[in-house]
């Protein structure tokens, strides 16, 4: 274990700390980095419709954002209780392509029908997306046996979308999304863990499933703007959900990166490197220590 920095280091401190990791950890580091901080599903929505994706927002009709929101919960209520009792046991890249696959088709429906598919479409893609990042967990060493690892898998969904309802912009932070969502995590993952099956109902899930789904659901808007446009269609909507899918998969390689870095050489020093990672690149201010 290598020691964790002074708890009160400035910024030169965590400047001189940071090279504690290897030169091959530190770069996957910085990519997780490029990744969390600048989440890449606008930019892809916006060059697949051909303009800026704040503009795609007011094709959708005032009354998308309940319909979307609704459907959001009722997608991650879906997945925890399904996806996650019936991972593989190995990750395969075969299994990855047929998610991709089948998340395709649902994105075909969602194009062709419009938002009023968006209850029946989005449980599909969204149980699919989960199986892929367990998968990916798997791959970066993670056990899904443990309660623990099963809802960071889910807890993916809440990055990449910031906070609903703030203009802060540090909240889209991924740090900021762990410790916004820990207090919900821990006592999710001690309830999974006693009761021994995902219960459904249990306030302790429901309350980190709606933390969960305010964020997810502005993503979810994005997606469901950009295949509301009359020139998408059914071709256009199966691109969409690639990309839907293609950004949580980026989002949980980079997630699971980070758990990876921190198992091997603790929070504080994985923090560390990555906050002067992210002053030196994109030239946020650090953020409080998370407790996740």
């Amino acid at each position: 274990m290598i020691a964790a920095p002074p708890q009160n280091a400035g910024p030169a401190d965590t400047q001189r700390a940071a090279p504690v990791l290897s030169t091959s950890d530190r770069e996957a580091l910085r990519l997780a980095v490029r990744t969390l901080e600048q989440p890449s599903l606008v930019a892809r929505l916006s060059n697949f419709a051909g303009r800026p994706v704040e503009l795609i927002g007011h094709v959708l009709p005032r009354s998308a954002s309940r319909v979307i929101q609704k459907a959001s919960q009722a997608a991650l209520q879906s997945a925890v209780r399904l996806a996650l009792t019936t991972l593989p046991d190995i990750p395969s890249k075969r299994g990855r392509l047929l998610h991709k696959a089948f998340a395709a088709t649902s994105g075909a429906l969602g194009g062709a029908v419009g938002i009023v598919s968006l209850p029946l479409e989005l449980p599909i893609a969204t149980t699919l997306i989960l199986r892929a990042i367990a998968e990916i967990a798997q791959g970066e060493g993670e056990d899904l046996t443990r309660p623990e690892v099963s809802l960071a898998c889910v807890q993916v969904f809440a990055l990449g979308g910031g906070r609903a309802g703030s203009d802060n912009p540090a909240e889209s932070s991924y740090f900021a999304v762990r410790a916004a969502l820990a207090q919900s995590m821990s006592e999710a993952t001690h309830f999974v863990a006693e009761q021994g099956v995902i219960g459904q109902g249990a306030p302790v899930l429901i309350r980190l499933t709606a933390e969960i789904a305010s964020r997810f659901g502005l993503v979810v808007t994005q997606k469901a703007a950009a295949q509301a446009l009359p020139v998408v269609g059914a071709l256009g909507g199966a691109a969409v959900n690639i990309a839907f899918m293609d950004h949580y998969q980026d989002l949980a390689h980079a997630h699971f990166t980070v758990r990876r870095l921190e198992r091997t050489h603790g929070k504080d020093p994985v923090r560390s490197a990555y906050e002067q990672i992210r002053l030196s690149e994109i030239g946020e201010q650090p953020l409080e220590s998370p407790t996740a």
